[in-house]
């Protein structure tokens, strides 16, 4: 799912739909898989990893019926780019005996993030958030199953936010060769988590231009700004929070597979979570606080005009008292005839203008 932003002025909007329609399901039995999601029509993608100590093995997959899960403590990693054919989420689902509800969620790429134990094994859905080169960002769902030496990740449009894991495992850097495939679970979710940082980062700069943009010159366009920066935290939002419990349950689960040397890290990467919600919260904040100013800077320029124009309007009133009193087409009025009655009558509008202006300035309504 892309969060289109179209840039019409400094920042871009969203147009993304905040519910995928689900219509086609309507009827249908528990289990039936039906994608729902953003049409694909390209092939789907699968990368196998084997490992295990110093050896480390690659290849592309192009047959599920050639996928054969190791006897021994070698670790299984097989990624999946794309979800949109079904018949490669059976085939997956007869090979490793995966539940029809669980690839049914998988086919449902508007799944909430959530963990579900299905005892034999884990299913776990995220969002991932990355940006594009046009600054859009791009929300895809992501899922993993656990097993006791295997992890399958099923990735929505199959964007490449692992390569840092893959250059781990064929480096044979840090702990992922030494360790079971719970720690090649944590270490695709802290990949993924991560890159929430870097869209944070991205969102709190264009923020920060916002506010100086309000402060300076408050223009129509600024709210279409301010509407497309609230957008787009509200999917980020709907992204993350329901993750803090999903990583928390993963944390204190009693799976025998899960090793407590892994949950530790489980944990730290719990506490990430809980610091980007804070985040995205401050960050929500800062624009309403925007909004709030530039309505503010909106009321105060018209109350400024309003207020000249009163004074304006209240300045005219005796002045034209005392031009419709001259005005008068009576033959019998006084000065009618008088050689100075004109200037009379000008000179006393001049003096109420002058009087009520230097009222008005000493109480500043000017």
């Amino acid at each position: 799912m892309r969060l289109d932003l179209v840039p019409k002025s400094a920042y871009k909007h969203v147009t993304m739909k905040l519910v995928q329609k689900r219509s086609k399901k309507t009827g249908l039995s528990p289990g039936t898989l039906v994608h729902i999601g953003e049409q694909r029509a390209e092939a789907v993608s699968m990368t196998l990893f084997n490992y295990a100590g110093a050896r480390c093995e690659e290849h592309v997959v192009t047959d599920l019926n050639a996928l054969q899960l190791p006897a021994d403590e070698t670790v299984t990693w097989v990624n999946v780019g794309g979800v949109h054919k079904v018949d490669v989420l059976e085939g997956f689902g007869k090979h490793f005996g995966l539940h029809p509800l669980l690839l049914e969620d998988i086919a449902n790429t508007d799944q909430r993030p959530k963990l579900d134990d299905y005892e034999t094994y884990f299913f776990l859905v995220m969002k991932m958030l990355t940006a594009s080169e046009r600054g859009d960002i791009v929300v895809e769902q992501v899922s993993f199953v656990l097993g006791r030496n295997y992890v399958l990740s099923f990735q929505e449009n199959g964007t490449d936010v692992f390569h840092t894991v893959r250059d781990r495992l064929k480096g044979g850097k840090g702990r992922l060769r030494q360790n079971g495939s719970d720690y090649l679970l944590y270490a695709l979710i802290d990949a993924i988590v991560d890159q929430y940082f870097e869209i944070l980062e991205l969102l709190g700069e264009r923020i920060e231009s916002l506010q100086e943009r309000v402060m300076a010159d408050p223009k129509p366009d600024i709210l279409k700004d301010i509407h497309g920066l609230k957008q787009q935290l509200l999917f980020v939002r709907r992204a993350v929070w329901p993750l803090r419990e999903a990583i928390n349950g993963l944390s204190r689960s009693d799976c025998p597979f899960l090793h407590e040397s892994t949950k530790i890290f489980i944990r730290d990467v719990y506490d990430h979570v809980v610091q980007i919600v804070d985040t995205i919260e401050t960050l929500r904040e800062m624009v309403s606080a925007s909004l709030d100013i530039y309505l503010s800077s909106v009321s105060y320029r018209l109350n400024a005009v309003m207020r000249v124009l009163t004074v304006i309007t209240t300045i005219f009133m005796p002045l034209t008292f005392i031009a419709g009193i001259y005005g008068m087409n009576f033959e019998y009025m006084p000065e009618l005839k008088w050689p100075w009655g004109y200037p009379m009558a000008v000179g006393i509008m001049g003096l109420v203008a002058a009087v009520m202006l230097i009222g008005f300035r000493r109480k500043k309504w000017l």
